[in-house]
């Protein structure tokens, strides 16, 4: 009681000291608020005008590519009427950056593959921006294990090549900005942004024995990705290109729908393709392959179309057993003379064995890992390689006999002859 017993001279004066106190706080806390935001808005108009400066500087190096493949039609009734089944055209869409004053462009192999997988479409136009007309491009290099390819166009006009500078993917960290830019659902010259989600993401890509992917590293962005983005560069606040779009997870193929961005999407670190651009360059409208060590698969089964290699982790572990082999591995059935696995001392096998759906090389290597990865068939021994040049060397973990050994392995010439 006697706390609030308090003199009304000095209540009046406390209730104006306290108001006053209360608003100069509260202007205090609205100022704080205010230059908050002015700062955020700052903030803000700092990233879209890089955006904005980024885009304006480079989209003009995009290019838009369409392709035309002519297709057989299976027309069931036909047969009834003595006619044939025809053919139809096929067409497809997708992107590109120019990389060189020459007008070579990058793009995914997949973009300008054909329907069957091997070689190029029939017909590959590209369109560069604030250009209607489209003009043919040649084949110059495909790299189906990579999903890559370098085409060039024919007829360009010199002032039309915008090369956009290839940046360094190695040098990545995690958050940094990222700007996708293509056709998504072929609308052309689109552009969205984003930040590098992860920088060594494994995923399958490229398309390896069997059409099946060679797990590669990849870097994940949230920058929306669509189908049509394929091909079309990665680029970072400075304009320089750190990858390629190249894949999607997409719910909507897994439920039966059509692939759109989900806000998990992929591209190969232009790193990969830059120390691949010299072999695709030399090409000459040929296919570039990953380097080889000069083995076959020892271990092969009975598939529709023929034998597949396969990996130990396909058989039974009883068999497995019988057989004194590992549990997994890749099976070396023959080792080629003067190859790089023949100069490394690794040995085929000696002699086969048919079972039940397939058949397996014995008394020579087992290969069980690779640059400290585990392998299981010859897709993971070409993840090992596939970002190899000329000189370098892949650690093979190798079991011979039951008894485990290291191996090194050096990739010369005899490596990329294969182009």
């Amino acid at each position: 009681m006697l706390r609030d017993q308090v003199p009304l001279g000095q209540a009046q004066t406390g209730q104006t000291q306290t108001a006053q106190s209360s608003q100069s706080q509260g202007q205090t806390a609205a100022g704080t608020a205010g230059t908050a935001a002015l700062n955020e808005d700052g903030a803000k108009l700092q990233n879209e005008a890089n955006t904005v400066q980024v885009v304006g500087q480079y989209e003009p190096g995009l290019v838009f590519i369409s392709t035309e493949q002519e297709v057989a039609t299976q027309d069931p009734m036909a047969w009834m009427y003595g006619g044939d089944s025809g053919t139809q055209v096929q067409t497809g869409v997708g992107s590109g950056f120019f990389v060189n004053a020459q007008g070579d462009i990058l793009t995914n192999y997949h973009v300008v593959g054909n329907e069957s997988g091997q070689g190029a479409a029939d017909r590959i136009l590209i369109r560069v921006m604030n250009r209607q007309d489209a003009v043919p491009a040649k084949v110059i290099g495909l790299a189906p294990q990579y999903d890559l390819a370098l085409i060039r166009p024919e007829g360009l006009n010199a002032q039309d090549i915008r090369p956009i500078p290839l940046g360094d993917s190695d040098a990545l960290k995690v958050g940094q900005k990222a700007i996708a830019m293509g056709a998504p659902f072929g609308l052309d010259f689109s552009v969205t942004e984003g930040i590098v989600s992860s920088t060594a993401r494994q995923i399958p890509i490229g398309f390896g024995a069997g059409g099946a992917g060679i797990t590669q590293k990849a870097i994940q962005t949230d920058a929306a990705i669509n189908p049509g983005n394929s091909g079309g560069p990665l680029l970072d606040s400075g304009g320089r290109v750190i990858g390629i779009n190249t894949q999607i997870i997409s719910p909507g193929v897994q439920s039966g729908g059509t692939g759109q961005s989900a806000g998990v999407g992929f591209a190969i670190p232009i790193n990969a393709a830059k120390n691949l651009l010299p072999r695709l360059q030399a090409a000459n409208g040929g296919v570039v392959r990953a380097p080889v060590i000069g083995i076959a698969a020892g271990l092969v089964a009975q598939a529709r179309g023929g034998q597949i290699p396969v990996g130990l982790s396909a058989l039974t572990s009883s068999g497995k057993q019988q057989l004194e082999l590992p549990e997994t591995g890749l099976v070396v059935g023959e080792v080629s003379p003067d190859s790089p696995a023949s100069r490394a001392g690794l040995r085929g096998g000696t002699r086969t064995e048919d079972f039940r759906g397939g058949q397996v090389a014995l008394g020579g290597d087992v290969i069980t890992g690779a640059d400290g990865q585990p392998v299981d068939g010859i897709e993971d021994l070409q993840a090992a390689l596939i970002d190899k040049k000329e000189g370098d060397t892949v650690a093979l973990k190798v079991v011979r006999g039951g008894r485990a050994r290291d191996v090194t392995v050096t990739l010369d010439a005899s490596a990329f002859a294969g182009r």
